[in-house]
């Protein structure tokens, strides 16, 4: 790679796959970057089906696998949206010295005090079951799937996004869970690993989803590094201010990587 190229690897949230990155992809390769887009498990066009996939480490286990094809003079930068926050987390605490930078956007962010489903379960005590809306719950193997309706990707999620954007989202969508249950078993991620590598948040002021003061909550209660904020962005940044989050990342890699 050039002087100045980094790589990035983008990691989507519930119910959405790789595609999401489609406008922001483009953006961080004219600017002369290596970029990496994965499907999780069960998402986008991953051939395993939620009801196949029992935990977490299962469902990240496409960014885990791609860590490890990393060579150990190498460095990525890790980019986690909405639940991907955990799954950048979980790689980060298994291959600390591969990843320059994680940056949450508008992401749950873990601490290193707490089990890894804290932030989630925290995040459920706040929020009515009417915030959800059409979101289907149903029980799936040992955990809960989860898939967004018509209603919530509308209003809570492509409130500010293009129609067209929104019908995508919609048409490519696939049931996903928070794997809470997996979560409050798994053991807390570690100083030496999650801990040791440096985090930026990237704050999307109207995210009606992650809501602002929640993104804040975390951000002051997992301590990061930087703090960067999208003004007049709803949950899908990448789709909604594509080359307000491109600035941001690129203020990002320029710092740590």
């Amino acid at each position: 790679m050039a002087s100045g190229s980094k790589h990035f690897v983008l990691v989507h949230g519930a119910c959405h796959g790789a595609w999401c990155w489609y406008k922001l992809k483009p953006l961080l390769e004219s600017a002369g970057h290596r970029v990496t887009v994965l499907d999780l498990a069960a998402s986008g066009i991953n051939l395993q089906k939620i009801e196949d996939v029992d935990t977490f480490s299962r469902y990240s286990e496409p960014l885990l696998q791609l860590l490890a094809t990393i060579p150990p003079n190498e460095k990525v930068i890790l980019v986690g949206h909405s639940l991907g926050g955990l799954n950048i987390a979980l790689a980060m605490d298994k291959f600390p010295e591969k990843v320059s930078v994680g940056v949450f956007v508008t992401a749950f962010a873990p601490d290193v005090e707490h089990q890894p489903s804290y932030v989630l379960e925290k995040y459920s005590e706040r929020t009515p079951s009417t915030e959800w809306l059409d979101t289907e719950f149903s029980p799936s193997g040992n955990k809960t799937s989860m898939f967004f309706g018509p209603m919530f990707f509308s209003n809570k999620l492509y409130q500010l996004t293009s129609i067209q954007d929104l019908e995508l989202a919609k048409s490519l969508a696939r049931p996903s869970s928070l794997f809470l249950e997996d979560l409050s078993k798994e053991k807390k991620f570690s100083k030496e690993g999650y801990g040791s590598v440096p985090r930026a948040y990237i704050v999307c002021t109207e995210d009606l989803a992650i809501p602002l003061n929640y993104q804040l909550w975390m951000i002051q209660n997992a301590a990061f590094n930087d703090v960067l904020e999208i003004k007049g962005t709803d949950h899908m940044v990448m789709l909604c201010m594509p080359s307000q989050l491109f600035h941001s990342l690129h203020q990002i890699a320029t710092k740590y990587a």
